[in-house]
């Protein structure tokens, strides 16, 4: 059975049909983009261990990142930059992740998934990517965080959006290809990157607008910050009860093609993996983490046979929220000109400051069945 088969038969058992997903734009298979997908995942190299750092103290930090909670020097008023990053096997491991605010994960194609790596509060990243084509579920998101789009190519659908409604963005093989460069280690299309310098100072040269509105989240004072050990799930002022959750495995659609997170109590984070194997960054040979992982249930529908999708990521539904070696159910909701929240029992969940990985899976056959907790 094929993988249109797989998510249409799996989508269709859930009795619902999903026949209205008017919000959702149809996504383009790869036969409409100008690049093409590959087929499903290898496995990365493990990671080097990364030195350990001084600590600091933030007491001398005055402010804190909009879209992390980490406090820093001086304000963040730069516009975010949403770029689309490459997860297909050969575009492994990617660079730049690990210095995104926030990172969704989203199914493309194929059953391969897509990053949208959104980025604010850090600069001087030299490289990004690999970068790869658009879809209009992710011009949707990147614009929730009022993100200039940087993408290489796209679906018919998404072009139509970006012309029509004339969207801010940075696309290299159209607008903007001077300001991207492609490395000699791989072979095209899974060799194109950026640095945020340079796409910044290419939306300078576009004159985007550089105020614009973009969504904080509410995180928890430092003083409430405890690890896994301390955390009893009783909670404190504001803090959700959760239930232990050490590791967390999430199935997209593919069995091949599962992402691990395993909670380190010594940094207070999930470490993430690739079908077992560290999922690192090239920048600074480290493991991706977050302090928070979202895992969320979205509507997907296979629009016909070549495969294209629509994902409708503004109707809410179910969640699970990953943070302090506990998991919390909820929902995730979305406001109209907001981005995605999670909530529980009708009230907006606190974040451990730090990073954020959303994970959207499909509601079929049940959102449940693509997530797995084990303790040990």
């Amino acid at each position: 059975m094929g993988f249109n088969d797989l998510l249409k038969t799996a989508i269709w058992r859930t009795g619902t049909g999903l026949l209205a997903v008017s919000a959702v734009i149809a996504l383009s298979a790869c036969n409409g983009d100008k690049q093409a997908e590959v087929s499903p995942p290898s496995e990365v190299e493990a990671p080097i261990e990364a030195p350990t750092e001084e600590p600091q103290d933030n007491a001398s930090f005055p402010y804190t990142a909009p879209l992390t909670g980490l406090p820093i020097e001086e304000p963040v008023t730069q516009r975010p930059l949403a770029i689309m990053i490459n997860n297909a096997p050969a575009a492994r491991p990617q660079s730049g992740l690990g210095q995104a605010d926030i990172v969704y994960e989203v199914l493309a194609e194929g059953g391969i998934t897509r990053f949208i790596g959104i980025y604010q509060s850090q600069s001087g990243i030299e490289k990004i990517g690999p970068i790869r084509s658009i879809r209009p579920y992710l011009i949707n998101l990147g614009e929730s965080y009022g993100g200039v789009l940087v993408h290489a190519g796209g679906s018919p659908e998404a072009y139509s959006i970006i012309q029509s409604q004339r969207k801010h963005d940075l696309d290299e093989i159209g607008n903007a290809g001077a300001y991207f460069f492609r490395a000699s280690d791989r072979k095209a299309p899974h060799n194109l990157y950026a640095s945020d310098e340079k796409l910044r100072e290419a939306a300078a040269k576009h004159n985007y607008n550089t105020e614009v509105t973009v969504p904080q989240y509410t995180f928890y004072p430092e003083s409430v910050e405890v690890s896994g050990e301390e955390a009893g799930g009783s909670g404190t002022d504001g803090d959700a009860a959760g239930e232990a959750a050490t590791n967390v495995d999430i199935k997209f659609l593919l069995d091949s093609y599962v992402v691990g997170y395993v909670y380190d109590a010594s940094t207070n984070t999930y470490k993430r993996s690739m079908n077992g194997s560290p999922h690192i960054d090239p920048n600074d040979n480290v493991q991706l983490e977050a302090a928070n992982v979202i895992v969320l249930g979205a509507d997907h529908k296979v629009l016909d046979d070549v495969g294209r999708l629509a994902v409708n990521v503004e109707a809410g539904g179910e969640a699970m929220l990953f943070q302090r070696g506990q998991v919390i159910r909820g929902q995730w909701v979305r406001a109209a000109g907001d981005a995605i929240r999670f909530v529980k029992d009708g009230q907006e969940v606190q974040l451990v400051p730090g990073k954020t990985y959303f994970n959207i899976v499909p509601n079929a056959p049940s959102f449940e069945s693509h997530v797995t907790i084990t303790n040990p």
